[in-house]
């Protein structure tokens, strides 16, 4: 595994983190615990030291996990990143959108990071996740009920408390970040970037190379589209949010599909499957610290940590690029 710094701190990630949204269920359709714990387990035995989480995966289902999969591993060997600003469990702060627990129960998410908020919401993933610090804390959306400096405010609290050792956002612009600056060292942005989703590319990376603020890309495979295994007219699981989604139009899977085609050469020639070829092109980014790659059981855990090993000649990322380009997306 290689080890990278996160923006300008003292904590050591994983280039490949394991993402913990799936595991939660919550819009993938459901998850299997015992399989769950055992992915997590896998990825570490990998290499794969730190994992990302948050409250709204599961409403704490996916930290609960987290924690049971840990157990028995020293808490200074991993690094736990999780969120806040996130809530279904009040009616306060700005509507986000109506949903369904893994039960099929509605709820209304609201996003809420006021000082108070925050506070409490950290105190919940600390009990949840069975630790005394938590190693970044991320906003997991901008609230625009909240202003920006009292919401960093709450994080620069927690962290002088030590309940945190790093402040991170996620799905913020490069504005956003520059406002959050005035009141915090931000270590990262966590933010939806891939192949075909590339529109980061253009105010964010350029923000954060000159400010040394690290890019924790998730869904790097769009949420499985660049696996090469999901074909036109495939059937999703109850639950599951990629149905409907703009990518996973029978126009986009095919699009994608004749993408991964041209690519495969490269991949065979890596000994390499598919997804992994994407996830280390992402990590070869600019400013991609971190890939963030979610596993529901310990076989796809460990191909997504061997990811690692895949090496790529700065012509053979350009050549990927060209191909990428010509894809249309």
């Amino acid at each position: 595994m290689e080890y990278r710094k996160l923006g300008t701190t003292d904590i050591e990630c994983s280039a490949i983190t394991f993402g913990a949204w799936a595991i939660g269920g919550w819009m993938w359709g459901g998850a299997d615990r015992n399989d769950a714990v055992k992915a997590i387990r896998a990825a570490y035995d990998e290499g794969v030291t730190s994992i990302d989480t948050a409250p709204a995966y599961g409403q704490g289902l996916s930290e609960e996990i987290v924690a049971e999969a840990l157990q028995g591993i020293p808490r200074d060997k991993v690094q736990l990143f999780t969120k806040f600003g996130l809530r279904w469990d009040i009616q306060q702060g700005e509507f986000f959108f109506a949903s369904k627990d893994n039960e099929g129960r509605p709820f209304d998410m609201y996003k809420l990071a006021s000082k108070k908020s925050v506070i409490k919401e950290c105190e919940d993933c600390l009990r949840r996740l069975k630790t005394d610090y938590i190693d970044l804390f991320q906003i997991h959306w901008p609230d625009g009920s909240t202003p920006i400096s009292e919401t960093m405010e709450a994080l620069q609290l927690l962290q002088q408390q030590g309940k945190i050792r790093a402040a991170g956002v996620c799905n913020y612009t490069a504005d956003q970040m520059k406002e959050a600056k005035k009141t915090i060292s931000l270590a990262s942005n966590q933010v939806p970037y891939s192949m075909v989703l590339r529109d980061i590319e253009k105010e964010v990376v350029p923000y954060c190379l000159e400010n040394k603020k690290s890019v924790i890309a998730y869904s790097p495979l769009q949420r499985g589209l660049l696996t090469g295994k999901i074909k036109p007219g495939h059937q999703f699981n109850e639950g599951d949010t990629r149905e409907g989604n703009r990518f996973y139009t029978d126009e986009s899977i095919t699009k994608a599909n004749l993408l991964l085609e041209k690519l495969k050469p490269i991949a065979h020639s890596k000994q390499a499957t598919l997804s992994q070829l994407v996830i280390r092109w992402t990590i070869e980014q600019p400013a991609i610290t971190i890939a963030l790659v979610g596993a529901r059981n310990a076989e796809q855990a460990v191909q997504n940590a061997k990811a690692i090993h895949v090496q790529l000649s700065k012509e053979e990322i350009e050549k990927i690029n060209v191909l990428i380009r010509e894809s249309g997306f």
